[in-house]
């Protein structure tokens, strides 16, 4: 009897590269050195963002008051401009306190509004460090939502954008005794009593009873 000769199909590489592709594969496992690097990792980054937030949410807003430290200059105009004034000061956006803190040093009861957190906590604790807590305070508080008529004298290191709306404010606001001192842009419609400084260190000095332009 004949033997018969079975065919086998031959083997098809590209078929046995889609079954090996499609083949179920165990998912890695993470090691518990690996959990403990990812643990540490999102920790360290939620830890910055914590940090960070506070400082970068502001920039966020429509209208700002980034966070740029008066110069040495900066503060000498101020306090040059402010020459023989006395009573209350505030400080809109005192970031790291350094103009409210001169002015409960020069006698003035001071105060800072910022928004951001840890500038005004970081203010509060100089303002300990130097013995000023009970003539320099600072709050947390939205510039648009404080009241400017309890104060003389008002310091604003303001950005361009906004001159406008806080000159518009001050007309409500500013008391009939009271004074402000714009910081790196002027107010765009009042004539200045007194300017001091130049480039970006120019202050300009404004008055209730004189300031608006006729």
């Amino acid at each position: 009897m004949a033997s018969v000769e079975t065919n086998t199909p031959e083997k098809c590489d590209f078929c046995e590269e889609i079954n090996r592709a499609s083949a179920p594969s165990d998912k890695p496992k993470l090691t518990k050195t690996g959990a403990a690097i990812l643990g540490v990792s999102g920790a360290f980054f939620v830890g910055v963002y914590a940090v960070t937030a506070p400082f970068l949410m502001p920039a966020l807003r429509r209208v700002c008051l980034p966070f740029v430290p008066a110069t040495t200059a900066q503060v000498k105009n101020v306090f040059t401009a402010l020459a023989g004034r006395s009573g209350t000061l505030v400080d809109i956006g005192s970031g790291d306190g350094r103009i409210t803190l001169e002015a409960a040093k020069r006698g003035l009861k001071s105060y800072g509004v910022e928004l951001n957190t840890w500038l005004v906590l970081y203010s509060r604790f100089k303002a300990w460090r130097l013995g000023l807590s009970h003539t320099a305070t600072f709050m947390r508080k939205d510039l648009w939502k404080a009241d400017l008529s309890c104060y003389d004298n008002i310091v604003i290191f303001g950005v361009e954008q906004m001159m406008s709306q806080f000159e518009e404010k001050l007309e409500q606001e500013l008391s009939p005794s009271g004074c402000v001192v714009a910081c790196r842009f002027p107010l765009p419609s009042w004539e200045p009593v007194v300017t001091v400084g130049t480039g970006v260190d120019t202050v300009w000095l404004y008055k209730a009873a004189t300031s608006k332009s006729t």
